[in-house]
């Protein structure tokens, strides 16, 4: 990265602007815990595993021995069957702790509380949706009599309807959350005619219309834990005399590696003397394959990085290492081995239409996979937003594919429209990064991303691990339908070989990228522009911008500049420009900086780096090595990602966690 001549065209003190705050919200987190060690303390470390994911409130329950209600129900001859139930519970109570605010808050909660102890529990973190985050709506939720607990992860969509049957009974709202509608529920039924917690918690479910993943306990039945999912992922893990509930793999690697995977639709039942049974939510048993985690705790720390974000730039050429490793060639004829997709290859081969869907940023590495298929491989590609495509009646036939791209796996939008794509017989294939994911299950082949656990909120690495898998697709492609011969795909695979040491060169030159953050920080706007290849990396520099920094950006078409965005470049927007030389139209990028500077605006410019033309030009120029074409997202994405995390980082945002986002949007 170079820095070229100042201009003075954007001086810091020119931006200033009051900033805001606005409560954060974003994705849900449940652990749940059975074993002999302090649930508490489990769960509180398995929350904060879950922090990445955004939160706005957080809260716990235990299973507690209570000598004095089961005194008082052995004196005591009352005759309703809510006294019957206690006298069974064998004297336990359901104790709960939840505040609004952060995990932290919530451990100093309970300690200022005595009566925290116990070894079975469970906990969550929440995303308001129903109801402003506080103390009440924090999860857990209570049944009236407080003798059953449930946490829940998704969104009721039949939540009125149950709400005023609820109401209609008798039962009486604490909080204006849909979740404890599921603790009255379970609670109606049992009240009828008691029955194991497992079967009510499945009747109950059975009135649910919507996603959710839940995890709930009983003073009644104190060593049993009940979970399900249908729509929000649920994992269960296998320690040594112990179990766990989770949402993500992150809360129970520091206590096991051994999990298994529900899938939509199922529930699975935990007891201290039989351990655990998983069953459909009709009832059918089931067996489930054990799995053994790859991920480790060092790659969900931060180790010496101040932040997540920062940490997982620095791991990109590592990524694309990891990426590349068994499935780049580089001997003889050179090749691309895609073991995940071998079975499909001959349908993939003869499609005469490939679908991506995807959201975010994800769909910004989608449309970079247009281009690149239907450059390289020269198949019809189009790229959808899940959200959008799964509720506008698509045209699908059976000849053709579908890509579904997440990060998480876990994606709801694009979730669903795999399984529209489904029920027209479209081949689907994954491409993710979580190992036994629902998309990983749900798709008919698919390939890894192997970019490790990405724990900041913003994408980085999965980003260029997504664009590094579609090239290696689209190299595949193109070489097995002749668009391609042996001499190209060579050269593109030595190419490719070549880009994490290419990588590690923009990285090691970040102190400019620092200083020019510095200048632009209190800018109220940015304009990102680039053409071909390098639309894409404009649309996600300034998505990661507005993400992290809440900064107003655009990415657009460079030639799009004169239809609407030339209206607001003054002296006040800087405008950054992706002008590779290698681009075919790299003389009217240029034409486009000398537009913008024409009205006053400031250029940063990123180029390779034997390209002078630009320096005198541009406040900035950002240097990046040479290489193809095709490959030059995977360069020039870096110094925006960087640009991104130090502004933010100079503003006092929270880089890892910003206000609102979620890191897998598993509901609507």
């Amino acid at each position: 990265v170079s820095s070229a001549r100042s201009r003075g065209g954007c001086p810091a003190l020119r931006f200033r602007f009051a900033r805001q705050t606005i409560s954060p919200s974003s994705m849900c987190g449940i652990v749940a815990y059975m074993g002999q060690a302090d649930a508490k303390q489990v769960m509180l470390t398995g929350l904060a595993r879950l922090e990445y994911r955004g939160y706005d409130s957080a809260g716990l329950a235990l299973i507690q021995a209570d000598e004095s209600m089961h005194a008082a129900a052995s004196s005591s001859s009352a005759e309703a069957s809510e006294v019957k139930r206690r006298r069974t519970s064998c004297g336990h109570r359901i104790k709960v702790v939840k505040t609004a605010g952060k995990v932290s808050t919530l451990s100093t909660a309970c300690e200022r509380d005595s009566e925290t102890s116990g070894t079975l529990g469970i906990a969550h973190t929440r995303w308001a949706t129903h109801g402003p985050p506080n103390d009440v709506n924090a999860h857990p939720h209570l049944s009236t009599d407080g003798s059953l607990a449930v946490v829940h992860n998704g969104i009721i969509e039949n939540f009125r309807a149950l709400r005023s049957e609820l109401i209609r009974k008798g039962y009486t709202m604490r909080s204006e959350t849909d979740t404890e509608l599921i603790a009255h529920l379970i609670s109606d039924i049992r009240s009828k005619q008691w029955m194991p917690l497992e079967e009510a918690v499945r009747q109950a479910l059975s009135q649910v219309q919507g996603a959710f993943g839940i995890a709930v306990l009983a003073a009644d039945e104190p060593h049993k834990l009940v979970g399900a999912r249908k729509g929000s992922p649920l994992i269960l893990g296998i320690g040594d005399d112990e179990y766990l509930l989770a949402s993500d793999a992150s809360a129970v690697i520091e206590r096991t590696r051994r999990v298994a995977y529900l899938n939509d639709g199922e529930l699975v039942c935990i007891t201290r003397d039989a351990g655990y049974q998983i069953k459909t939510l009709e009832n059918v048993k089931l067996i489930r394959e054990v799995q053994e985690l790859q991920m480790s705790l060092h790659e969900i720390q931060k180790g010496s990085f101040k932040h997540f974000m920062l940490k997982e730039i620095a791991e990109q050429p590592e990524v694309l290492e990891n990426a590349m490793r068994g499935r780049l060639l580089a001997e003889n004829d050179c090749d691309v081995n895609l073991g995940g997709l071998m079975a499909v290859m001959p349908r993939l081969v003869a499609a005469s239409r490939i679908l991506i869907v995807a959201c975010g940023t994800s769909w910004h590495a989608g449309l970079l996979g247009e281009y690149l298929i239907e450059t390289l491989a020269r198949v019809p590609v189009e790229v959808e937003y899940a959200s959008e495509f799964r509720y506008r009646r698509p045209l699908l036939f059976e000849e053709d594919v579908v890509i579904a791209i997440s990060q998480s796996g876990e994606t709801a939008d694009t979730i669903a429209a795999l399984h529209l794509a489904k029920q027209h017989g479209c081949l689907c294939l994954g491409v993710c990064n979580t190992v036994g994911s629902s998309i990983a299950r749900a798709t008919d082949a698919g390939v890894y991303l192997h970019a490790g656990p990405e724990i900041g909120v913003a994408s980085t690495k999965a980003f260029s691990a997504q664009i590094l898998v579609l090239t290696l697709i689209a190299i595949k492609l193109g070489k097995e339908r002749k668009a391609l011969d042996t001499e190209q795909v060579r050269a593109k695979v030595r190419a490719m070989m070549a880009l994490p040491d290419l990588l590690r060169r923009v990285l090691e030159q970040k102190e400019t990228v620092l200083h020019m953050a510095r200048v632009f920080k209190y800018a109220s706007n940015f304009l990102y522009l680039g053409r071909g290849f390098n639309f894409p990396v404009a649309l996600e520099g300034a998505l990661k911008l507005k993400e992290i920094s809440y900064i107003h950006a655009e990415g657009y078409p460079a030639a799009e500049m004169k239809h609407g965005p030339i209206a607001l470049i003054d002296e006040f927007m800087p405008v950054v420009i992706i002008a590779p030389r290698s681009d075919p139209n790299y003389s009217k990028l240029q034409s486009n900086i000398e537009e913008v500077l024409a009205r006053g605006g400031s250029v940063i410019a990123i180029t390779e780096e034997d390209n002078d033309e630009l320096d005198s030009r541009c406040e900035y120029v950002i240097k990046v090595p040479r290489t193809e074409e095709f490959l030059m997202p995977l360069l020039a994405v870096a110094p925006l990602q960087l640009m991104a995390y130090y502004i933010a980082d100079m503003r006092k945002c929270n880089v890892d966690q910003p206000r609102n986002l979620a890191k897998s949007v598993t509901v609507e």
